[in-house]
């Protein structure tokens, strides 16, 4: 899955927490949150370079984090269910130590075969 094909399926699935997500769409999704937030950012600091001095969050900011804010929760539940976890793990990031395996099973392997959570697409 390349990078546009990645945002596409991201945002044509943003209320699905079902199914399975693969790591490149995972990650060229974050990808292109971290490029959005740039460019808000960007945006934020050419309308008020104020924001800067004063390490305030912009307007343009703010709507990007809203807007992603679903869509990344689902993708990063769907990818849990892609190395057989629940979605409710999703969870553990919150607390500190939660991080660690968080990020682990964000950067693991898919599943080869089927889990519950559906076929894998990766292969």
């Amino acid at each position: 899955m390349g990078f546009v094909e990645s945002i596409k399926t991201c945002f044509s699935k943003y209320f699905v927490f079902s199914g399975r997500a693969t790591r490149p769409e995972l990650w060229y999704f974050y990808l292109f949150y971290i490029i959005g937030i740039f460019l808000a950012v960007l945006g934020d600091l050419a309308l008020n370079p104020e924001l800067l001095e004063n390490d305030e969050v912009g307007p343009w900011e703010i709507i990007f984090i809203l807007i992603m804010l679903i869509p990344f929760t689902s993708v990063s539940i769907r990818r849990l269910h892609d190395v057989n976890r629940s979605g409710w793990w999703f969870l553990i990031q919150f607390t500190i130590i939660g991080l660690i395996p968080f990020y682990y099973w964000m950067v693991k392997p898919s599943d080869a075969n089927s889990n519950k959570y559906g076929t894998n697409h990766a292969k």
